[in-house]
């Protein structure tokens, strides 16, 4: 499908090589199996987490220990490029990456640090990010989960949920409660009193892993810590990074939902004609392409921010807001054009509109971003 508005044009030559080879990998590895998956929720990342690092896409915007350092915007196009396949290839890697990595590289120890990053930017380690519970997830401030000291050592008790790649991970980066305020812990997979138990019966982001985490008198060492970071600034800067690749990712989920109709109304007959010739169709193809355009506009100027150290978080809650909602739009539009094709696994667009449904939820709700946006308009919080 054609580049109407020519957005690519503005990216350079790394880039476009970057958004060509995840491409290709995301045709040849993914879009072949992805319905298998999601019917069988399941999601081969054991097998996929070494051809993801060697491609350099695990912590792809961190500096050093085997990571590549590349910019916002390269980073913003491999996200996008991976959620055309499915947003849950781009979950596992925005966890792995900006979720689990990040703040091991940005609050960790050294020794933290080369115990964890190299690895897990080859996809030999897989990370989890523990800060949703049960009982809070938009108020992450009264969390539940508690480390009290015991010596030098910690112990860790309580639960967290919602928790993509909980139950494979071989690291989880956890949030709790302290006497000194929240803090964050590495804390290996296989100590004991950790379990992660799977959550199944989803209905979206099937091909994805998704747990409950759980503490029971885990006893941490004091080197567990994070020792650079106390307070939600922690998570939340996390979730800045992970919700920047959402911005990016979802226009490649909308994309995909908008080829698949352009594609199936120039083919699908009826009244002797393609349904594309009709009118009506052409004004839900029109709108589509222009909320898909508009949500890549959105993403390129954010990761322009981004990249000259100038983006802030209401900015971020901007572009989650529109492009999350826009790609949603875009995908129920695209499933009234597919008929009852669209909801068939034979076509992608069921399976990125239930998706959706989650990334509208997940890493902020769109009720808090729409809130975080009216207290930057009028300067008044309407969280309590």
């Amino acid at each position: 499908m054609d580049d109407l508005l020519r957005l690519d044009d503005r990216l350079n030559g790394e880039q476009r090589l970057i958004r060509d080879t995840v491409r290709s990998f995301v045709d040849d590895r993914v879009l072949p199996y992805v319905g298998d998956w999601f019917e069988q929720g399941t999601f081969p990342a054991r097998e996929l987490a070494p051809a993801l690092g060697s491609l350099g896409l695990l912590g792809m915007h961190l500096e050093g220990y085997g990571c590549a350092g590349t910019d916002a915007i390269s980073y913003g196009v491999a996200c996008r490029e991976l959620e055309a396949g499915d947003s849950g290839l781009r979950s596992f890697v925005s966890v792995q990456g900006s979720l689990a990595m990040f703040p091991i590289w940005r609050y960790g120890s050294a020794e933290q640090k080369e115990q964890w990053l190299p690895r897990m930017a080859a996809g030999e380690a897989i990370g989890c990010f523990g800060l949703t519970e049960p009982d809070h997830g938009s108020d992450p401030a009264n969390m539940r989960t508690y480390a009290k000291r015991d010596g030098s050592d910690w112990i860790l008790n309580g639960s967290k949920m919602w928790i993509t790649n909980g139950s494979i991970a071989d690291v989880a980066v956890v949030w709790a409660q302290t006497d000194d305020g929240i803090r964050g812990f590495v804390v290996p997979t296989d100590t004991p009193g950790f379990s992660a138990p799977e959550i199944h019966k989803k209905l979206s982001l099937r091909a994805s892993i998704t747990s409950s985490l759980y503490f029971d008198d885990v006893r941490l060492p004091a080197s567990a810590v994070l020792p650079e970071v106390s307070g939600l600034k922690g998570p939340l800067s996390c979730l800045s990074e992970a919700r920047f690749g959402i911005i990016w990712g979802v226009v490649g989920a909308a994309r995909a939902c908008l080829e698949a109709a352009v594609s199936y109304a120039k083919t699908r007959v009826q009244f002797d004609k393609p349904i594309g010739a009709f009118q009506l169709t052409q004004e839900k193809l029109a709108w589509m392409y222009v909320g898909t355009a508009q949500a890549g506009l959105t993403a390129l100027h954010l990761g322009e921010l981004k990249d000259s150290g100038k983006l802030e978080p209401r900015q971020i809650s901007f572009g989650k807001l529109a492009n999350v909602r826009a790609a949603l739009d875009i995908a129920r539009q695209a499933r009234t054009i597919l008929g009852g094709n669209g909801i068939t696994l034979e076509y992608p667009v069921i399976r990125h509109m239930n998706n959706l449904e989650s990334v509208l939820t997940y890493e902020g709700t769109q009720e808090i971003h729409t809130l975080v946006l009216g207290e930057a308009l009028t300067g008044l919080p309407a969280y309590r």
